[in-house]
């Protein structure tokens, strides 16, 4: 499997810049969380790099190949999001046909086990008969059943309850390692998908703001909390990204190394934040 490479993409519709200067790496075999507030670019990014839509400059390369009306590149990459392109009155199973024809060797015997994980009762349902999450649940079968190393999911919860969201959580980590591919997730629930995602892309102001190993991002922020003074001195050298306030009690985000010189009070906890508030105060205006 080769590395997908986005070089310096911008992406305007007139006047408006929707991405600037967009560069990133996508190594294979991991999961990735893609995130950023609403219209931040997350679509927009994700349809670019499966060429559905161009960018106004830059370039994506699949190894040293440009993906720009490359099938073979193209034929790699699957994206699945809240956008139906099906026909209207398309079947479960004619959206696995539709797959098996496109990428070849698609798995209808796992798209079959997942519908009972599902509880949808029968393949030869019209997709549009579905409620909203069962529909997200019908697409997920088929990005997690689709013989493509590069899977794309924009908003891939969205309506589902909380026991179809752990299937889907679990069914994920099943199919990666059964059959490595990459994974990249785009999704406004973040701390759910903590566990799943290796590395983080965090869009912000049209740019990539963030670009890190969940690892290293979240052993680099800190909360430092404990009365108002206290925690004011010990953080007035520091990268504070913001502050909370309550009773007396102060709560500051830092984001980089403390000095490890400066003595810490007894009446102060310092403690690393999960994905969620770390994202929180990365993007907070």
């Amino acid at each position: 499997m080769e590395t997908l490479k986005v070089s310096q993409i911008t992406k305007k519709y007139g006047r408006q810049t929707i991405l600037d200067d967009i560069s990133l790496t996508i190594q294979p075999g991991k999961i990735y969380g893609l995130l950023g507030r609403n219209g931040a670019g997350k679509s927009t990014l994700l349809n670019l790099i499966v060429n559905r839509i161009l960018p106004t400059n830059g370039t994506i390369k699949l190894g040293n190949d440009e993906i720009n009306d490359n099938d073979a590149a193209l034929t790699q990459f699957y994206l699945m999001s809240e956008v139906s392109l099906y026909p209207k009155h398309v079947t479960l199973k004619q959206m696995w046909e539709m797959a098996d024809l496109s990428y070849g060797s698609f798995n209808f015997n796992r798209a079959r086990r997942l519908l009972k994980e599902f509880d949808i009762q029968d393949e030869n349902v019209r997709l549009s008969n579905l409620s909203t999450g069962l529909q997200t649940a019908a697409k997920l079968i088929v990005a997690l059943s689709v013989n493509a190393n590069y899977i794309f999911l924009d908003e891939p919860i969205l309506g589902l309850d909380a026991n179809h969201r752990d299937v889907f959580y679990q069914e994920l980590l099943k199919a990666y390692e059964e059959n490595v591919k990459t994974y990249v997730l785009s999704t406004h629930l973040i701390e759910e998908i903590q566990q799943l995602v290796e590395h983080v892309f965090i869009l912000d102001n049209k740019k990539i703001a963030v670009d890190a190993d969940v690892e290293d991002l979240l052993g680099e922020m800190f909360v430092i909390s404990g009365p108002a003074m206290l925690v004011e001195e010990y953080v007035k050298d520091q990268n504070v990204l913001g502050t909370r306030s309550l009773a007396g009690i102060k709560t500051a985000f830092v984001r980089g190394a403390l000095n490890e010189e400066k003595e810490i009070p007894d009446q102060i906890q310092i403690k690393h934040p999960d994905l969620q508030q770390s994202f929180i105060y990365l993007t907070n205006k």
